[in-house]
């Protein structure tokens, strides 16, 4: 096991992470009873050093952060742990912590662009409209609330409008539909309370990138 070197204060700084979408979540600090705990109980913990206590990450708003790995910095005074979240890691209810631009501007903390941490805040999206009260309402959950019939049909129907324009329709096209599939297989698994993790882990599996997604998926 890693062993951090701890300040004079017995803290060690830790660096979070989300181990699928690689989105960094938050900093905090753990002393050996935080890290012990972390280990003992795959749920990451943390010392207050305002309130001066142990704290379990999500112990009030239910957002825990499942212990995925944990890493140590070069210099041996730096944690990372690596987890997979329950939800929003920032008290604002922000995906991350690290949500302010440094030209002031706000959002949601998942960089644009950035393929697997798109599909990972969709996923997180879809898993919140489901769990939703039902009066609310949006297109997701009229999917959901209509159940398998109606998401199978629409998996249908977009995937007879993809194959229709990827032999020689326009490359927008083209995306534009295959976005639309990808969206509706999305709800399907949501609806089954599969993971996207788990797609994700068995893309690893078959083309041999990193095992750590797959023991993700597991948890």
């Amino acid at each position: 096991m890693i062993s951090p070197t701890y300040d004079d204060r017995g803290l060690v700084p830790c660096v979070v992470q989300d181990a699928i979408a690689g989105t960094v979540l938050m900093v905090a600090w753990m002393n050996a009873e935080a890290l012990r705990l972390t280990r003992e109980t795959q749920v990451v913990h943390f010392w207050s050093r305002s309130r001066g206590a142990l704290w379990k990450k999500g112990e009030t708003s239910g957002n825990t952060l499942a212990l995925v790995e944990l890493r140590v910095d070069c210099d041996g005074d730096t944690l990372l742990a690596r987890v997979r979240p329950a939800g929003p890691a920032c008290h604002t209810g922000a995906t991350t912590c690290f949500f302010e631009t440094d030209d002031g501007a706000k959002d949601d903390g998942v960089p644009a662009g950035e393929g697997a941490q798109i599909v990972a805040r969709l996923a997180q999206i879809l898993d919140a409209r489901r769990d939703a009260a039902s009066g609310e309402k949006s297109y997701t959950r009229s999917l959901l609330d209509a159940g398998m019939p109606k998401i199978l049909a629409k998996i249908a129907e977009e995937s007879g409008e993809l194959a229709a324009e990827l032999p020689e329709g326009p490359d927008d096209k083209v995306v534009h539909e295959t976005a639309d599939l990808l969206f509706h297989v999305m709800v399907g698994l949501t609806a089954r309370r599969i993971p996207i993790e788990r797609v994700f882990a068995e893309l690893a599996r078959r083309f041999g990138t990193s095992g750590h997604v797959e023991k993700a998926s597991r948890k």
